[in-house]
């Protein structure tokens, strides 16, 4: 980790258990995690059996500490990364035809407050929507969104809007929350903050 210039550490700890419970789906898939930041989920992915792991961050110092950390970990042949930007990526995928068995999108917090939750909406809707046409049927979508103000309920219009308008249907398999030692509290709304919805694509494109 970079403790002068980096994002925290680069391994969101609220994210641990979320990253196991996504690894139990990735074996044999091929894996793309969008927004990777150090590498936690993609790595997790590769060391439960993934065929392979793309991961992408804008960030070139991030794209860096993964493929070190793949290296330590002896993951070099299944994980690769790419500096890009995320929105930009996932249209150049699309539109070269790239599947995908499992699609990770783990974004930094789109709503900083009331007023972004407009900006927020078209922005978790358009990475979701990018997604749901690169899984493959019987594909696993991992969505995440750290921001408080985009509440569970907003979150998951979002991702219904986005199914509706990609023509897939969702299989809801897990809604899950940040990490026991990152407690909720009475009386601090904002300490339920973290969503992380696993989802399976039941069928393939109209």
């Amino acid at each position: 980790m970079d403790l002068a210039a980096g994002q925290k550490t680069g391994w969101f700890l609220d994210q641990r258990e979320n990253r196991a419970a996504a690894a139990a789906y990735a074996p044999g898939r091929s894996v793309l995690d969008v927004f990777c930041n150090a590498g936690g989920f993609g790595l997790c992915a590769a060391r439960a059996g993934a065929a392979s792991v793309l991961a992408v961050d804008s960030s070139e110092a991030a794209v860096a500490q993964v493929l070190k950390n793949a290296r330590a970990n002896g993951l070099s042949d299944t994980v690769k990364a790419r500096a890009e930007n995320a929105f930009d990526f996932l249209r150049d995928l699309e539109q070269e035809g790239r599947r995908f068995g499992m699609i990770v999108l783990d974004p930094p917090a789109f709503a900083k407050n009331r007023a972004s939750l407009e900006g927020a909406t078209r922005g978790y809707k358009e990475i979701n929507l990018r997604a749901l046409r690169l899984l493959e049927a019987g594909g696993i979508l991992v969505t995440c969104s750290c921001s408080w103000w985009f509440d569970r309920e907003r979150f998951r219009a979002v991702l219904e809007d986005a199914a509706a308008d990609s023509g897939r249907r969702l299989r809801y398999l897990e809604d899950r929350g940040q990490a026991p030692d990152h407690p909720v509290v009475s009386g601090y709304p904002e300490s339920r903050y973290l969503k992380c919805v696993i989802a399976e694509i039941l069928d393939s494109r109209r």
